[in-house]
């Protein structure tokens, strides 16, 4: 018997309540809590030695999302679902770090959103490679650098991330997640609001408040940068500048938070694709992601949407992007609820197959949950 599995009767409070018993009943159950994330760890490791004699993978991403929905779904409060997935998330992060240690690749610097997205998807238990490019974190991946890469795909206001789909056509790379970050930004510095004559970000933090600063900050100077986290880092050198970043990025740098959520769009969201060499297996609530090309002539994209449609397949995502060199002609990416290996997805891609020039299936994964900034 493991040596926890004594913490598993109930819990009891006590009778008649008072300050000191309830301290004692606390410290008695922060022993529990621990002795029984210390045997959950314990399993998890004995569980991923069983699956390696199997032949199977250590380990499965989308065992991890199967396992936080789970909790959250289980929850009946007091504590707010957003607090149980990061408890949970955490104890899942230490028990895959005593497995495999983990090197997930993300557009840096530290605390910018997809650092932020890379956190909520894999944990704090990571060692984290901050690089300077999309095409960056593409390469640490296919190089075998790093085991996972996050990359930005879409964001609801400025759409596509060109960068993204250019190296799906270029790298042989699957999805295997997905994370849906709501993004909030936030007006930081050091100086006063008052005081503000530059405001720093990346473009798409720019354009995604424009109208917020046109009315509350009108004469000020809207510089680009390559990063919500330079942007930061650069108000707090500089007085009378401020940054449009995330408040974990203002903690980070010591700056104040001058006005929260700026963002004209209150859904602001971005979702970010995790790229590795791993299938994941099939949950019952996936989408699958692809990319193709059809015939540059009259009717032939409508030839390819209609086997979506004859096998009942629900489109969540399409999108073009121009074909490299070759004028007139485009590469299409597209989403659909479903599983790869489920037999009307198959009997789909047999049939996209025979209508395209090129078909590359980028992967299935796990319908994620949205998260928040």
């Amino acid at each position: 018997m493991p040596k926890g599995a004594r913490t598993a009767k109930a819990f009891r409070l006590p009778a008649k309540p008072t300050v000191a018993k309830l301290q004692q009943a606390l410290a008695d159950l922060d022993q529990r809590l621990l002795e029984l994330c210390n045997l959950r760890a314990e399993m998890s490791v004995q569980l991923s030695q069983l699956r390696q004699e199997e032949g199977q993978p250590d380990f499965q991403l989308s065992d991890e999302d199967r396992q936080l929905a789970a909790v959250v779904e289980q929850n009946k409060g007091p504590l707010p679902p957003a607090a149980i997935k990061a408890v949970f998330r955490e104890l899942i992060s230490a028990c895959r770090a005593m497995i495999k240690p983990l090197r997930v690749a993300y557009l840096g610097p530290q605390y910018s959103y997809s650092h932020l997205a890379a956190i909520h998807r894999f944990g704090q238990q990571v060692d984290y490679v901050a690089v300077g490019s999309i095409a960056a974190v593409f390469e640490e991946v296919t190089r075998g650098h790093c085991q996972f890469g996050l990359v930005p795909l879409e964001n609801s206001t400025d759409g596509r991330i060109a960068d993204t789909l250019d190296m799906f056509i270029r790298t042989p790379i699957r999805i295997c997640g997905q994370v849906e970050l709501e993004i909030h930004h936030s007006l930081l510095s050091k100086s006063s609001r008052s005081e503000i004559r530059e405001v720093y970000s990346k473009p798409q933090a720019l354009s995604q408040c424009r109208n917020w600063l046109a009315k509350h900050l009108p004469g000020a100077r809207l510089i680009e940068v390559t990063s919500t986290s330079t942007a930061a880092q650069l108000a707090a050198e500089k007085p009378g500048a401020a940054a449009i970043a995330s408040i974990q990025a203002g903690i980070h740098y010591g700056l104040n938070t001058l006005a929260e959520n700026i963002e004209d769009n209150p859904g602001n969201m971005t979702r970010f694709a995790v790229i590795g060499n791993v299938i994941c297996p099939r949950t019952g609530h996936d989408k699958t992601a692809l990319m193709f090309q059809v015939e540059h002539r009259p009717g032939a994209l409508a030839e390819a949407m209609n086997i979506f449609k004859r096998n009942r397949l629900n489109l969540t995502w399409i999108e073009s992007f121009p074909v490299p060199g070759c004028r007139g002609a485009y590469y299409f990416f597209a989403e659909l609820e479903g599983h790869e290996s489920e037999p009307r997805v198959r009997r789909a891609l047999a049939s996209l197959s025979k209508k395209t020039q090129r078909l590359e299936l980028l992967g299935s994964y796990p319908i994620p949950t949205p998260v928040s900034t």
